[in-house]
């Protein structure tokens, strides 16, 4: 798929740069300057510049040359500093000094960074923008990097959008629309059909709110090629059920669907690109709600694998959405599965909210995943599988809880080892639970929404599947 980078602040390599940017590590910005033209050390002076992330100079230009920006990118650790230029740059055309020279990842990843630093939600807001544009080195990949941008730019906007224009309807929409692009096939079955079809939890914990529960399915890629089977949480809103968030607890629950926006965006990534794979794409879509039909603590449920699953909390409703969504996986016999979910605050206790951790029984697998996320700066950390826990979910009268024992020891492990009792047993699982939110600013990372392992995911995928390989 061919796209226009412009959306990304991006031009192509036969544009004329208004501006030279040089990237300056505040422990070499003293000979940096030194071999700077004297206006551009004296601009340095007057702003007192000694290379701090974030700090953005452009000096008057000299005749006809382009002007000479300073950009500082502190000690040197953020792979995305660049995006700090882009968010700040006035209009003009922008390249960095020696892009020329650049090998493909450092300019892939230069390209990436601005282009990052130029998004923006504006479903709600309108307002004045200035709108630079970044020379795309030679080296650099612009296809892949405008699949990447793409993808960041669809999970944001999917997990920043509220509730009341993202519930299960909406993300079915969004769904349709991706699966079109890509010629891909779509299927839903929604409400009460969910019953027919047995998928018995996905019902039961989308039956209380007034947009109806569904299982989106999408299809694409060749018989007989490996089948690939990605799985997002899409609980649009969760308010925890009739074991009720506290307030704050709710506040960011609208993210709770990011997830499948993730897996949505992978997907999209990975049809683009047309790895050879059979891709299925589930997302069990619900709204954790209350009403007179709202399931209940000590209730005992059916599942689409034939097991029982005893209640112990309404607030762990994430996992009982995915058991359906992996037993049908089960029956594809997938080479791989991934799932994708915003599942436990667990998580984020144990790892913070940006390194989100990832579970594998499979140990090349989990290597494969943890060289790509380093590779492409995109963090994720492997926890255990501890089986010495899997007792914690076992019930007294049922097949298995949906709450871990004893107290909140291990909730993030315990979580992925209830989802484990319904994963395939053929091929390979892998389950990442991911927090899909910026806390913080960043360079090229705004508060709110966030992509969070696909493009991990997707190097680790193309490393396998490659077209050609």
């Amino acid at each position: 798929m061919t796209r226009s980078l412009s959306r990304f602040g991006l031009a192509t390599a036969d544009a004329r740069p208004d501006v030279l940017l040089t990237l300056v590590n505040k422990s070499e910005c003293e000979s940096v300057l030194a071999d700077a033209p004297e206006a551009v050390r004296a601009l340095a002076r007057l702003n007192g510049f000694k290379g701090e992330a974030g700090r953005l100079l452009i000096a008057a230009p000299e005749g006809d040359a382009p002007a000479v920006g300073l950009v500082g990118v502190g000690a040197g650790d953020d792979p995305f500093a660049l995006a700090a230029a882009s968010e700040k740059a006035p209009d003009g055309v922008y390249a960095l000094a020696g892009g020329d020279d650049l090998d493909a990842e450092t300019a892939g990843r230069a390209a990436f960074a601005w282009g990052l630093g130029r998004y923006r939600f504006s479903r709600y807001k309108d307002g004045p923008d200035a709108r630079p544009q970044f020379i795309v080195p030679k080296a650099a990949d612009g296809e892949a990097v405008g699949r990447a941008l793409s993808a960041t730019y669809l999970a944001r906007d999917l997990v920043n959008t509220p509730a009341e224009d993202m519930g299960p309807d909406a993300l079915e929409t969004e769904a349709r629309r991706v699966a079109e692009a890509c010629d891909a096939k779509i299927s839903v079955i929604a409400g009460d059909e969910l019953l027919k079809e047995n998928y018995p939890l996905i019902h039961t914990v989308g039956r209380a709110a007034e947009k109806a529960p569904r299982l989106i399915t999408v299809d694409w890629g060749k018989e007989g090629d490996p089948r690939l089977v990605l799985i997002g949480k899409g609980v649009c809103f969760d308010s925890g059920g009739l074991n009720l968030k506290p307030g704050e607890g709710m506040s960011l629950m609208k993210k709770d669907m990011g997830g499948s926006a993730n897996a949505l965006a992978l997907a999209q990534m990975v049809m683009e690109a047309k790895l050879p794979v059979r891709l299925t794409l589930l997302i069990p879509a619900v709204e954790n709600a209350v009403s007179g039909s709202s399931f209940r603590p000590g209730d005992v449920l059916q599942s689409r694998a034939g097991k029982t699953v005893e209640i112990g909390n309404t607030d762990a409703e994430g996992r009982l959405v995915l058991a359906d969504a992996l037993a049908r996986a089960g029956e594809l016999n997938p080479v791989l599965t991934v799932t994708l979910a915003t599942l436990t605050g667990a998580a984020r206790v144990a790892l913070g909210p940006e390194v989100p951790p990832f579970y594998t029984d499979d140990d090349a697998l989990a290597a494969s995943i943890t060289a790509s996320a380093e590779a492409v700066a995109d963090p994720v950390w492997r926890m255990p599988l501890w089986n010495g826990y899997d007792s914690w979910i076992d019930s007294e009268i049922a097949d298995v809880s949906n709450m871990g024992t004893p107290g909140p020891f291990a909730g993030s492990i315990t979580a992925a080892l209830f989802l484990k009792r319904f994963a395939p047993t053929e091929g390979s699982w892998a389950h990442f639970d991911i927090y899909a939110w910026s806390l913080k600013k960043r360079p090229g990372r705004p508060v709110g929404g966030e992509a969070q392992a696909i493009r991990a995911l997707f190097d680790c995928l193309s490393e396998r599947w490659a077209p050609g390989k």
